[in-house]
Parts: structure tokens; sequence; C-alpha cells
């Protein structure tokens, strides 16, 4: 079913709708008293004509009344019925010509019956396009589509699977001339494909202008790339928990404050500075339990605070920084879910944070 919500006619399609349908039942009707009055001037029996009328215009206008009533009920008509829609009006169409004296009078009473023909055809329509309208469901377009997808089905299966070659060519063949017909006709399908199409393009002008009108990283006095804002934890001191993240002072220990004694006793040594350890790199679990989220996992659906901790993690493992796009193939290379859409929302906020920081 469609997710469409059902909308109602406005009065004025009521009323343009309903001017369009008397016509068509006033015309039919015009077909069958023209058929009857045709055969009454060959037979000179109003019973005769009047059979003549029930076998093609009578029969017609059922089988039109039973294709609007499943319409309207969102169900496709069956063969037979859409067949005779059209082989009732020939039939009568032909029995005209038969009893004509005359070509003239031939051709008159063959193009009679086919009023009434019009009119169904034209009823069933339009209460096709009612229902499409107001719910959003085509039943003839989906029965179509489902019997050729049947189909298609099949010889594909054939193809792969017939022990015949001769049999998996032709199934071969014929599946790629089905695959022609697969939605032809379907006005819902169409409208849905343009849809798409249109996200997608939303998405690609989304991106290339986020690449173009992003901000760069501008290097500091030394040549180095500029480092992400500061991260601060909180409760370290409260929990003693030594922190490895950049920015972060670790507190201060009995060892840190001892004195070498070899450079008290040798006073007349130069003192050689002590260079410190360099800094080793934040780890994502480390972003994580500061940013407070839990720490993503490859393969899981991350929250947008999660997506922000993994960006940031990626775009600082390599100097200098990676950009949007070098970050998002990371991402993808690392096995990290995540929609495109929301990425670009999380690595907007990033940066976001990165100017306000700096």
């Amino acid at each position: 079913m469609s997710d469409t919500p059902e909308r109602s006619l406005s009065r004025g399609q009521t009323i343009v709708l309903v001017a369009a349908a008397v016509p068509m039942v006033a015309f039919g009707g015009l077909g069958a008293v023209g058929t009857y009055s045709n055969i009454t001037s060959v037979f000179h029996r109003s019973a005769t004509a009047l059979g003549v009328v029930a076998a093609g215009e009578g029969a017609t206008l059922v089988l039109a009344l039973v294709l609007v009533g499943l319409t309207m009920l969102g169900q496709s008509a069956p063969a037979a019925v859409r067949i005779g829609l059209w082989t009732l009006p020939a039939v009568a169409s032909l029995t005209g010509a038969a009893v004509a004296k005359t070509v003239t009078e031939a051709v008159v009473f063959a193009v009679t019956p086919m009023a009434m023909c019009v009119s169904a055809e034209g009823m069933g329509l339009l209460a096709r396009r009612i229902v499409v309208y107001r719910t959003g469901v085509d039943a003839e377009a989906q029965r179509r589509n489902a019997a050729v997808m049947q189909r298609l089905a099949y010889h594909r299966a054939r193809a792969a699977n017939h022990p015949d070659e001769d049999a998996r060519n032709g199934s071969e063949l014929k599946s790629w001339k089905l695959a022609k017909k697969v939605g032809a006709g379907d006005a819902l399908l169409g409208a849905n494909l343009v849809d798409v199409q249109r996200g997608r393009l939303t998405d690609g002008a989304d991106a290339a202008l986020a690449g173009m009108f992003a901000l760069p990283v501008t290097p500091s006095a030394h040549g180095v790339t500029d480092a992400p804002a500061p991260l601060a934890v909180e409760g370290a001191d409260e929990e003693g928990v030594t922190p490895s993240v950049t920015g972060v002072t670790p507190p201060v220990t009995e060892e840190d404050t001892q004195v070498t004694p070899e450079l008290e006793t040798v006073p007349s040594q130069g003192v050689t500075p002590v260079t410190p350890p360099a800094e080793l790199p934040v780890t994502l679990e480390e972003i994580a339990a500061v940013a407070g989220v839990p720490t993503p996992v490859v393969g899981e659906p991350l929250s947008d605070e999660q997506l922000v901790v993994v960006l940031r993690h990626l775009r600082y493992t390599d100097d200098p920084p990676l950009s949007y796009r070098q970050a998002v193939a990371a991402f993808r290379e690392a096995g990290f879910v995540g929609g495109e859409q929301r990425i670009r929302r999380a690595w907007g906020s990033l940066m976001s944070h990165e100017e306000s920081g700096a």
C-alpha cells in the first residue's frame, strides 16, 4: 500500500468530473437508441431491435459498471471485463453491418455501437484516475507490473538453471524484453524515481558547496597546523584520572618534585635540559570519554554525538588534519556506519566547534 495520505476532491473538481461523466453516459445512451432505430428499420420488429441493443450496448454498459465499481474499490478489473468492453460493441457493429441493405447503411450501422464502447472506457478511466488521486494506489498499474515481474522472475530462473542451452538463451532474450515493460505506465513509480533523483542531486550539490566554502585550517607561526581545541575532563581531580588528552595538564606526582643529585653536586657542568616525552596520540576511547558518550563501535549505528567523536578522531590521525572527503573515506574504510547527511551535519558541528575554539 502507498504511504500517500488520502485526499478528498474539492468542490470544483467534483463539478468538473460530474460534467465530464454526464456526456459519456448521454452519448452512450444515444448510441443505444441509434442501434435500436437501425435494427428496427431493417426487421420492423421492436423485440428484435431490443435484443440486439441488449446484447451490444446493454452488455457493454453492465461491464462498464463492473469496471467502475471495481476501480472505486481499489481493485483491478479481470481480463474478461476489459476484453468484453471492446468485444461486445464490435459484435454489435458487425451485426449492424451484416443486416444493412447498402454499403452506406453498413458503415452507419457499424459505427453507431462504438459510442457505448468509448463511453464505457471513458468512465472506467475517469474512475481510475479519481482513485489514484485520492488514495495514491493505481491497482491497474500494480496488476500489470506484478504480471511482468512474475514472468521476468520465471525467465531469469530459466535462463540460469534450465538444462537446455537453447531454452536458456531464449529466456535470456525474453528477460531483456520484459525488462523494458517494468514500470511502464506507472505514474506513481515515475514520480517516486524523480523524488529519489532530486534527493541525490540535492545531496551532491550540498557536498560540492560544502567542499567549496569550507574554511581552510590556518597554519601557526611554526608552520604546524593548529590542533583542535583543548578537551576538558570533568572530575579528573576528584577521581584521580591521569588523562592523556592533548591540552589537559597531568597531575604533579612526588617523583616529579625530586631533584636529581647529580645536578646539585656538579654545579660546574652545564645542565642539559630534559626533553619532555612526546605526547601520545589521542585515542577514540579517550575522546568518547571526554565527550561523555559510549565508545563508537565499528559496524553499529552511531548517535550524532558519536559521529562527531569519530570524525574528530579521524581528522587528527594525520598531519595536516584530514579534509572532509578524506575523513569520510577513512570513516567508510574503518567500517563505521552512518548516512551521508548525518555525516555532513556532524562534520559541520565539528568545524563550528573548532572555529569557535580558535
